[in-house]
């Protein structure tokens, strides 16, 4: 088993995995075709996922880490990969600068994400949902549940609603807290994110993510409630769903709820 030699960051929310085998069924759960030639590792640490991503002949891998002793370790360890290893915030990087979208149009996305900004990375995502065609991603095991929860459930959200709208969203399965080092105080959840047909939504994008806010702001009460803000004086006999919850639309009802609130 491959030890941590870096000791992690722990206001990043970074918890290293030292299972190997875990790691491997991580790395396997990438789509084996050639759908991309691009991965983007993000929070490499010291490798664990690196060393079975390096494995793949199939694609150039990409690794964004924001820890310097992180580097250095990666760069060591893993010498033809060091032009590709990056001491970069994946949050403010500029995608497009870093990895051509002429010479590579799509990539992949994988990583322990830090539970701290798990949220955070994946709206990253969603700013290049047109070249990341797949992600495969550790996180706190709740957030996880949440991103892949149908509506009608508790857990669905407004993230999930981003999400499911340009991607199928799937839960891979549980990682126990022992696993990791330091071990965290709560369970982590693989999930797998593959984009889907919808190239844009048939309504004005930007209304449609206000729409999904504003009615999550107030999850326990009816859209009738929860949407007051922007209802103005519209007409509210012909807007459908205002008896119902956020939590009870689909992807699909938000849209026809933004075009009749155009």
């Amino acid at each position: 088993m491959q030890k941590n030699t870096v000791k992690p960051k722990k206001h990043l929310g970074q918890h290293f995995l030292e299972d190997e085998s875990i790691a491997e069924r991580i790395v396997d759960a990438l789509t084996p075709l050639p759908a991309y030639r691009a991965v983007v590792e993000i929070g490499a640490g010291t490798g664990v996922l690196t060393k079975y991503l390096c494995e793949k002949p199939d694609f150039q891998l990409y690794v964004a880490e924001i820890d310097t002793e992180s580097v250095v370790y990666l760069r060591k360890h893993f010498p033809a990969l060091k032009p590709f290893v990056h001491e970069v915030d994946f949050l403010t990087l500029d995608i497009d600068a870093w990895i051509s979208p002429e010479a590579l149009p799509t990539f992949a996305v994988i990583g322990n994400f830090p539970y701290n900004i798990s949220s955070q990375i994946f709206f990253k995502i969603l700013e290049h949902k047109e070249r990341v065609v797949e992600v495969v991603g550790m996180l706190q095991k709740e957030v996880a549940e949440r991103l892949a929860s149908p509506s009608g459930s508790k857990e669905y959200g407004i993230l999930s609603v981003f999400l499911q709208a340009f991607y199928d969203v799937e839960y891979l399965f549980t990682v126990e807290p022992e696993v990791f080092n330091p071990p965290p105080k709560v369970r982590s959840g693989v999930i797998r994110l593959k984009r889907n047909d919808v190239q844009s939504l048939p309504c004005d994008e930007a209304r449609f993510r206000n729409v999904v806010k504003t009615g999550f702001n107030q999850r326990r009460k009816k859209l009738s409630n929860a949407l007051k803000p922007i209802l103005g004086g519209k007409d509210l006999d012909k807007i459908p769903f205002l008896e119902l919850r956020a939590e009870q639309l689909s992807v699909a009802d938000f849209v026809t709820l933004t075009l009749a609130l155009s």
